[in-house]
């Protein structure tokens, strides 16, 4: 019976070893992400010209968020632009909203876009409305919820313009409202600086291709190029799959930092949370069963195991030697995942220390909406977002590579 309890902790130790080897690497990641990534507004300054940008920004129910979005984008120091607005079959007050706003300014370009064709989902099927709209050289697209620094129109086209870009995304501070989103957003951001890391993103000799949906602009040409939304109009994080079109069609991109230019919201409350997380596993699972699978497992054991092994080790005290290494394995692994989760919470979310000790708590939430994501991913062919249930029997996702 020892024999076999020895071999039982060897075994969850060898686990936790190599979960905290990973978190090794995640860490050292996340360092160099925020050290490493450029911003928005450093570069050397080339613009000779002012092209003229059409900003497209979707907006279903956002009557809560909408007027201060049109607010920012209104006072730009930008000269030569609209503002394309698009009201999504609205149930809220949302249309009306905008319409006063173009009554006061001639910038602002009121859309309402037609019903949804089968096949497309909404925000996707809204910007495809509002380009058709559009009569500018460059495409600037935002979202709703989303607050702009005065100059950031000006910054974004001379950025992509002295660099020859053809398509710049920034990566804007994440708005945290509740307590269930500040102590959640820390654990699942810090994956985001691995593999869709504005490192990776911007260096050529890799194919991780990515946008940010609050903000990117990229030439209409290159939109053009890749299939516009109409190329990923099935596709439910649309903003990725685009991004991923463009670098794989072999367009030079670039992610940069905008975290003190721009603000957006990635979820709402709980509830937003909740759907925000299943939407991240369903199209895995859509695209890869067995993978989105080991996704979900990869991510229970980096993310939560850790924690109740330590718990049980503290609890259940033995003098076995086999029980002493597994204890300082999980408290090593445990201490690392704080640390990460510190890191994220502290500069990349600028959220209070408190938020990080509840570590363990975040990493459950994660866990259990990426559970969430995959039974009903497995269960159902329908997906809700933003108040529409989408049939996705038909609707392949190559937003995230796997």
């Amino acid at each position: 019976m020892e024999i076999a309890f020895d071999i039982f902790n060897y075994i969850i130790t060898a686990i936790l070893i190599g979960i905290a080897g990973a978190w090794i690497f995640l860490i050292k990641t996340m360092i160099d992400s925020f050290t490493k990534t450029p911003y928005l507004d450093r570069f050397e300054n080339k613009l000779e010209s002012a092209p003229k940008v059409s900003v497209i920004l979707p907006a279903r129910n956002e009557e809560e968020f909408i007027g201060k979005c049109l607010d920012s984008l209104i006072d730009q120091d930008y000269k030569n632009y609209e503002i394309v607005v698009i009201d999504d079959s609205s149930e809220d007050s949302t249309g009306k909203i905008i319409s006063e706003y173009a009554k006061k300014n001639s910038k602002i370009i009121p859309v309402s876009a037609r019903p949804k064709p089968d096949g497309w989902m909404g925000k996707n099927w809204a910007c495809m409305e509002g380009y058709r709209k559009s009569t500018g050289e460059l495409l600037l697209f935002t979202d709703a919820d989303t607050n702009h620094s005065k100059n950031v129109i000006s910054l974004a086209v001379a950025h992509l313009i002295s660099l020859d870009l053809d398509a710049l995304s920034a990566i804007p501070k994440m708005l945290t409202f509740d307590f269930w989103t500040k102590i959640t957003l820390p654990m699942i951001s810090t994956f985001l600086h691995t593999r869709f890391s504005a490192l990776n993103v911007n260096n050529p000799s890799k194919k991780t291709g990515y946008f940010f949906g609050s903000f990117f602009i990229l030439r209409k040409k290159t939109y053009e190029e890749v299939g516009m939304h109409e190329g990923v109009k099935q596709e439910i994080i649309e903003d990725g799959a685009l991004g991923k079109k463009v670098k794989e069609a072999g367009h030079k991109m670039r992610m940069v930092r905008g975290d003190h230019l721009i603000e957006a919201i990635w979820a709402r409350d709980k509830s937003t949370l909740w759907n925000a997380l299943k939407r991240l596993m369903i199209p895995l699972y859509l695209q890869s069963g067995n993978i989105a699978i080991g996704i979900f497992f990869a991510v229970l054991f980096l993310l939560f195991v850790p924690f109740p092994v330590l718990a049980a080790s503290i609890a259940i005290p033995s003098d076995a030697i086999s029980s002493k290494i597994l204890f300082v394995s999980a408290a090593i692994a445990s201490i690392l995942i704080y640390i990460g989760g510190t890191i994220e919470a502290k500069i990349g979310l600028q959220l209070r220390f408190v938020h990080a000790v509840f570590a363990p708590i975040g990493s459950l939430v994660v866990v259990l909406g990426f559970l969430s994501g995959l039974l009903q991913a497995k269960s159902t062919s329908s997906v809700t977002w933003r108040g529409r249930s989408y049939s996705m029997k038909d609707h392949a996702q190559s937003s995230i590579s796997v």
